[in-house]
């Protein structure tokens, strides 16, 4: 019933592993803010957790575009063609230019009208706008960044996203602990502070990644390949790219949404979601680096034409992804108490008890999380199908969205049952996923003929 087959568990627990560290540090930049400003003020906190409810969304369509070129191209690498690997990532360059663009101009000429999406404290949104200021710098940096280590990924290589995104966490952290509260000698900055910090650390990425892939031999990538063009694959990854990127903006629109939502109801209610995000999101990436080792993998058989393999690893992932979604349940537990009381001093009592409840819903939300979204972002999106997603979250997000909005803003509901049904996509989700991907219907070759 599941394989025996050693390689794969050695190959997945790689990947995995390195990829949900990388993840975890990434993330780590902007908990690291979260932290440090939370112990500054509670209005530079609450501020630049409303920026990051509009990089919350960026990240997910350059995840998204990154996704599409894994599931192309690892295709591609079952096969050994690294030629249409490298037209790939061409392709995804100059797609992660155009969105950084997009993003970057219009932070840039409505500041306060994107901030006041997310909040109406005006001391909120001042704090807000010296963050932003500064962060929009580094959108490029990122995208690039990101694309770049999405080709290395295709053909498994990970190492290098690790070890750069550890280097961007201790310049980031040094920086803040300058320049937040002004500590040895330096200039007190607050939130302007925490975006110099940043901003230095991408830019420091995107240098250490670019140099290792250009003298990288196992992809082989030069600038001169960045400028190919290739019309066949172009239109192949549109095909790929579009329900991906829809899919990613839904759950950035739904993540932001709720920001709004909660942002409008009370004070206390957003600053004590940022909270309980931090440490949900910071337990996430194990899920997410289960799911994109799981697309390499299936990926990569799927191109080998091996459908046998396809399905006995399809059911060993699914009990993988069961254990765990319950070790994350239980790990969100044991954080629960020292977070809280790390924040306890410079939090009201109400924002103290509703980032407690937050926590409880998801710890229930990451179990059944891990395994959906592990299922339908790894399993079935690496096997080429990328419009079931698609279809699964519209059909559940523009119904619990809707629903929360009018009983956030409308009926009167607590933040506590407004986060209830905000999440309840999570557990509607499984029963459909696990349907689908034991029925392999989303078994699709993707590569073109040599």
């Amino acid at each position: 019933m599941f394989t025996r087959d050693r390689e794969f568990y050695k190959s997945f627990l790689r990947l995995c592993i390195a990829l949900m560290v990388e993840q975890a540090v990434i993330l780590s930049v902007n908990l690291a803010d979260n932290l440090m400003l939370g112990s500054y003020s509670e209005a530079a906190l609450s501020g630049v957790a409303a920026v990051n409810q509009i990089q919350f969304v960026y990240q997910q369509l350059v995840y998204a575009i990154g996704n599409a070129l894994i599931a192309l191209a690892s295709q591609y690498w079952g096969q050994r063609r690294l030629g249409e690997i490298r037209q790939l990532t061409s392709i995804g360059v100059r797609m992660e230019v155009v969105l950084a663009a997009l993003l970057f101009a219009a932070v840039s000429l409505f500041p306060e009208g994107a901030l006041r999406l997310f909040t109406d404290q005006p001391a909120f949104i001042a704090e807000g706008v010296a963050y932003l200021n500064i962060i929009r710098f580094s959108y490029p940096f990122f995208a690039l960044t990101a694309v770049l280590l999405s080709a290395m990924r295709s053909v498994e290589t990970v190492k290098i996203a690790l070890r750069v995104s550890v280097v961007s966490l201790c310049i980031n952290v040094a920086i803040n602990y300058l320049l937040i509260g002004g500590n040895l000698g330096a200039p007190e900055l607050g939130a302007r502070g925490a975006a110099i910090g940043t901003l230095t650390a991408r830019v420091v990425e995107f240098i250490i990644v670019l140099t290792f892939v250009l003298r990288d031999e196992k992809l082989g990538l030069r600038l001169k390949h960045l400028a190919q063009r290739g019309a066949p694959l172009f239109r192949d990854f549109i095909y790929i790219s579009i329900p991906t990127v829809g899919a990613a903006l839904l759950w950035g629109v739904t993540n932001a949404l709720q920001t709004v939502i909660l942002g409008h109801m009370n004070d206390s209610a957003i600053a004590a979601q940022s909270i309980s995000n931090t440490v949900f999101l910071l337990l996430k990436v194990t899920s997410v680096g289960a799911a994109s080792a799981a697309s390499v993998l299936i990926g990569k058989t799927v191109g080998e034409g091996d459908l046998p393999k396809v399905k006995l690893y399809t059911r060993t992932l699914q009990m993988i992804f069961i254990g765990i979604g319950v070790l994350l349940s239980c790990t969100m537990l044991l954080i629960r108490g020292p977070l809280l009381r790390f924040y306890a001093p410079t939090i009201t009592p109400e924002t103290y008890d509703l980032a407690s409840a937050y926590m409880l819903i998801q710890t229930a939300v990451l179990l059944v999380m891990s395994y959906q979204m592990s299922v339908n972002a790894g399993i079935i999106r690496g096997g080429g199908d990328a419009r079931f997603i698609l279809i699964l979250d519209m059909i559940t997000l523009f119904f619990f969205m809707p629903l929360s909005w009018m009983g956030g803003l409308v009926w009167g509901w607590s933040p506590i049952a407004v986060i209830l049904c905000m999440n309840a996509d999570q557990f509607t989700k499984c029963i459909p996923a696990c349907i689908y991907v034991n029925s392999y219907r989303w078994v699709r070759k993707l590569t073109r003929d040599a």
